[in-house]
This record gives structure tokens, sequence and C-alpha cells, in this order.
């Protein structure tokens, strides 16, 4: 599933085309993706302007006056801005048809998603959608540093990974960053959360932001469905530790790498790096 990352590599990509744009038509080529598409998508966002496109998580806000669309990419979805005339592939869901300016050719913004995980859904101005209500800080601004995950970790017994993935606690630290930042500030990601001092926790909060940050730049992870809105990958993948490196050579120590299920997810530590 596409990361924080990922999803803002994908907003800086299709701000350029989009921010001061009207969409001047949408055209659904199915009534749903994972939940059902509002009928507000179609009556309310055509002939309305592009004001500003937010990241929440992993989610994707189109800001316009009358409303907000939001976007998820689920775990194949790929946003990009075509030509119009491009043709439509076979898990090409939707369009927003964009103005045309003197000089260009007419584009859309497409959303791809074979295996229909994400979502396309509407955030009525002054609202708070459902599905962003509850997330916790974003892990690049000033509100998230180690005392929060320090204050969330107290008398919780289950694994300090399984925090960090709870979007309640902070958002869009998925499975390999998650990995990873345990990785680089040497906790082991099966240690019980409450047993990790508040420096330690500080450290881990300063790790998680610096490879979130660093994935950004790099282009973020490439993932076997993930593709940038430029259609490269990312390049972050060359720089992984530990994530999907079971059985090699831990390249800090030497130890073989680890693996082992949390959550459903597959988790990879050094047992002689991380404590």
């Amino acid at each position: 599933m596409p990361e924080l990352p990922e999803v803002e590599t994908t907003r800086r990509g299709i701000l350029p085309h989009l921010e001061g744009r009207t969409v001047t038509d949408v055209v659904l080529r199915r009534p749903d993706l994972r939940w059902p598409i509002p009928y507000a998508i179609v009556s309310e966002l055509p002939g309305q302007t592009i004001r500003s496109i937010e990241r929440r998580g992993k989610y994707l806000l189109l800001h316009t006056d009358a409303g907000s669309a939001l976007l998820h990419l689920g775990m194949s979805g790929v946003l990009r801005v075509l030509p119009a005339e491009t043709p439509v592939g076979r898990h090409d869901h939707v369009d927003l048809l964009l103005e045309t300016r003197p000089g260009e050719v007419p584009q859309v913004l497409r959303f791809t998603d074979p295996r229909r995980f994400g979502c396309l859904l509407w955030q009525p101005p002054g609202e708070v959608h459902e599905l962003l209500a509850r997330l916790g800080p974003e892990p690049l601004t000033e509100a998230f540093h180690g005392d929060v995950l320090w204050r969330a970790a107290q008398k919780r017994q289950s694994a300090v990974k399984l925090m960090l993935m709870d979007n309640a606690v902070v958002v869009g630290v998925g499975n390999i960053y998650a990995n990873e930042a345990l990785f680089a500030a040497g906790i082991d990601p099966r240690r019980a959360a409450a047993s990790i001092s508040r420096p330690r926790y500080r450290r881990l909060a300063s790790e998680i932001q610096r490879i979130l940050a660093w994935a950004i730049e790099r282009g973020g992870t490439t993932l076997r469905d993930f593709i940038s809105p430029d259609g490269k990958p990312g390049y972050f993948f060359r720089e992984l530790m530990v994530y999907d490196r079971a059985g090699e050579a831990c390249t800090h120590c030497g130890q073989t790498i680890q693996t082992s299920v949390l959550g459903q997810r597959a988790t990879y530590w050094c047992p002689r790096c991380q404590r």
C-alpha cells in the first residue's frame, strides 16, 4: 500500500497541474471503489476551481469552495494528469476534466485503481469527514514529537510497532517506515510500548521525521503497484535497512535480519542493533 511519502509525492506531483484549475466535468466509469462514490462528486465538483490540495495522513483533499473531493489510493491506486485523449484502460475508473488554457491540450486527472481499495468521497465545506475526524498528528509537523509517543505508550502492553501504525497516535507511519524508524532508533519492534523510556521515544520521533522527510525527497518507496505521478518509480527502496531483508546481513553489524508477523504485517529487525 502506498505510504505517506508516496501520497505526498503524488500531492506534489499533481499540485502544479491542478491548483487554480476549474474542473469542467467528472466522468465516473463505475459507481463505487471501496465505497460508493457519492452523488456530490458529479453534482457539486464540476464548475469548481481547485483552491489547494492537502494531504491528511494517506488521504488527499482537493479543496474547492463547494467542498472537497477526498481520495485514498488504497493498495494500487495512481493519480496522473494526462492528455484527455489518452486511451482509457480497464482500471481507469475516474476522470476529472480540467479547464483548457490557451496553447494547451485538454487534460484530465485520471484515477486508476486495479484492486479498487481506494476511495473517492466528498467533504462538505466546514465539515471534517468521519474518516479524518479521529486521526492523530501529522508526523512532519511540530504537533508530533517524542512526548506524544511516550504519553500514548503509557499502559500499552502491545508491541511498539503496532502503536506506531495506529493512526489515532500518529498518522501515516505505515509498515515500511515503522520498520525503518525502529531500526534507526535501535528499538526492537516487538517490545511492549510501555516499556520504552521517554528519551528513546524522543529519538524514535526524530528518526520517524528524518526518514519520512528523506523518503519524500527521494520520491517514496517503490512498491509493486506504486508509480509516481510522472510515471517514474521512487528511489528510497535502495536505502532500506531492514524492510524485506529477512535472512540478509545487517548493514551495521552483520547479524542476520529477522522477521515475524505483528498485527498481520511483516516485521523486520536486527537482533543485535535493536533492543
